[in-house]
């Protein structure tokens, strides 16, 4: 055999596997897209669908034996969900509530977590456990207290009975005490050496470290402010004091003819939480796989 033929046979070796690998590859990439369009049809369907029962008219809807398209649409139907016993008012109550419910369990939970993380106080371990202990309490075991401690400090129907108890939370000292752990100690002793305080560090060196740990706890609580039903059903006793989530039932949705306006208030009141989500998806998935691994 010639030296040429080896040179040939020994050259070509390479591009084959070189062309094999990049077939492989294309292979694998078309099944993950495939698999990834399959499970978002399927997560997006319901979504598609209540979008579809909002927009046709209940009757010819259900006389077309609920087809996958609307039937004889009502572009107002949005509109008069917004506009109908006062959801738009309910709307509103709502933000300001979730807006004090973040800001205040932001505040606090990033103060707890530093104080968690880098100080030194007697007991800390255990404190830090009790104080964990609390996330296996649901709400229903605090309810009556807490409402009973509402009503006696006259709070009934007022923003602080809606926000005052949730002001602080155990999940988010946690998940912001993950970030703050992954702290260099070499930071915190050069810090120290330039004269920086506890306060100066917190706010110039801990939470920019910790901003995506920061950012997805701010997206889970508002998320949970906003969905909150039990609580505001159990502090309100007037119609103006109600929230999004508890005014959906006031909607007119008792006769067939209405039903779509309900399906319609349901989908105008998931909107924040839609935004919220696409908007911050990276920083939630940042943050969240961030406190998992600095722990």
């Amino acid at each position: 055999m010639s030296s040429e033929v080896v040179g040939a046979a020994l050259g070509e070796a390479p591009e084959r596997a070189t062309a094999g690998s990049a077939r492989h590859r294309g292979l694998r990439l078309t099944g993950w897209y495939t698999l990834l369009t399959v499970l978002a049809i399927v997560v997006l369907f319901p979504v598609y669908i209540t979008v579809v029962r909002a927009l046709s008219t209940p009757v010819a809807y259900s006389d077309a034996r609920s087809p996958l398209y609307p039937v004889a649409i009502q572009w107002d139907v949005f509109w008069r969900a917004a506009t109908s016993k006062g959801l738009s008012r309910a709307l509103t109550l709502s933000a300001v509530m979730t807006l004090v419910i973040t800001v205040a369990q932001l505040v606090t939970s990033v103060l707890a977590a530093y104080a968690f993380a880098f100080l030194r106080f007697p007991l800390k371990k255990i404190l830090f456990g009790v104080f964990m202990a609390t996330l296996m309490l649901p709400i229903e075991v605090t309810l009556i207290p807490n409402v009973q401690t509402v009503t006696d400090l006259g709070w009934l129907n007022t923003m602080q009975g809606l926000s005052v108890p949730f002001l602080a939370t155990a999940f988010g000292t946690f998940l912001i005490r993950q970030g703050f752990i992954g702290v260099p100690a070499d930071l915190r002793d050069a810090a120290r050496l330039d004269g920086y305080g506890h306060l100066r560090f917190m706010w110039h060196v801990a939470v920019p470290l910790a901003r995506p740990v920061i950012a997805a706890f701010t997206v889970l609580a508002f998320l949970s402010a906003w969905n909150q039903y039990l609580w505001p059903q159990s502090v309100e006793t007037l119609d103006n004091w109600q929230t999004a989530q508890v005014a959906l039932s006031n909607l007119p949705t008792a006769e067939p003819a209405t039903y779509n306006v309900g399906v319609a208030g349901a989908l105008i009141v998931a909107l924040p939480v839609l935004v919220v989500l696409l908007a911050f998806q990276r920083q939630l998935v940042r943050g969240l796989t961030a406190g998992a691994v600095k722990g």
